[in-house]
């Protein structure tokens, strides 16, 4: 099976197939994802949260990704593997984007870029693909702006704010750009702007009318109980699975039941004769 590509996402939404898309941010996870035969894996910056334990995206860097991109390339061998452009890293000037962007795919690996604007940035968006790498656009809530929206706000829900969205897909659009994360946008106008460009949406929390979905690996697993959005849906326990299992590990070991005797190796007791003071 050969790998996905961009196009091929635009032939999906052409068909009106939905496209699924998961964030990975390892090997082991990536590989599993894939071959469950999910089309597109994401590395987002949610990793600052989700895997390093930050409050925000904010502290990501551009050698985070880096890193677990590539780790995450070597596990998935057939599907689009897209990574974030981190905080800042394409916003000081075009030639720094372009190296970063650069680092991501030789570095890290990666099959596609991401990056949060809409008209902002859709320069960029068209000098990235000329160069020929595909890139994935980001609208709504954009977590790297968390510090202007005050926290994770639905975006778009009036008139203005809603035609500003539609301008920045379509500016988007016209730009090259592969496909179109919408996050928290009302889904009417998720809708629209699916209809109005050519681009597939992969929506979230942007309701059913997007050409795909995107979740967070760790929001529908469980792994984190204590909160699960609105718009992810918990399809494991995996939270007390591992405390579970950490649980009966502790109790073994210190009752002495782990590690058995099958679980070491044997040898010729005759070899350690004199050995013993």
């Amino acid at each position: 099976m050969s790998r996905v590509t961009p196009g091929q996402l635009r032939q999906m939404k052409e068909r009106g197939e939905k496209i699924a898309m998961l964030t990975a941010y390892d090997y082991p996870t990536a590989r599993m994802i894939d071959e469950a035969g999910v089309p597109t894996i994401l590395v987002g910056d949610t990793l600052g949260m989700v895997v390093l334990g930050f409050d925000s995206t904010i502290p990501v860097t551009l050698d985070d990704v880096i890193r677990h991109t590539a780790a995450v390339g070597r596990g998935a061998k057939h599907a689009l593997v897209i990574a974030d452009l981190p905080f800042m890293s394409y916003r000081v000037s075009d030639e720094d984007a372009l190296r970063n962007v650069a680092r991501l795919v030789q570095e890290g690996g990666c099959q596609a870029v991401k990056l949060e604007g809409g008209r902002s940035v859709a320069a960029l968006v068209r000098r990235i693909v000329d160069c020929g790498i595909p890139v994935v656009g980001h609208l709504g809530f954009t977590p790297q702006s968390i510090l202007q929206f005050g926290g994770a706000r639905v975006q778009g829900r009036a008139r203005e704010a809603a035609a500003h969205l539609l301008e920045d897909a379509l500016a988007l659009d016209q730009a090259g750009a592969c496909a179109v994360v919408l996050e928290l946008v009302p889904t009417p106008l998720a809708g629209l702007i699916t209809r109005r460009i050519g681009a597939p949406t992969i929506g979230i929390g942007a309701g059913p009318e997007c050409d795909g979905q995107v979740q967070v690996i760790s929001d529908i697993l469980g792994l984190y109980p204590d909160f699960v959005p609105r718009h992810a849906r918990l399809y494991a326990h995996v939270a007390d699975t591992i405390r579970g299992v950490a649980t009966d590990y502790l109790r073994d070991v210190q009752q002495g039941a782990f590690p058995a005797a099958e679980h070491g190796s044997k040898m010729d007791a005759d070899l350690l004769d004199g050995l013993e003071p």
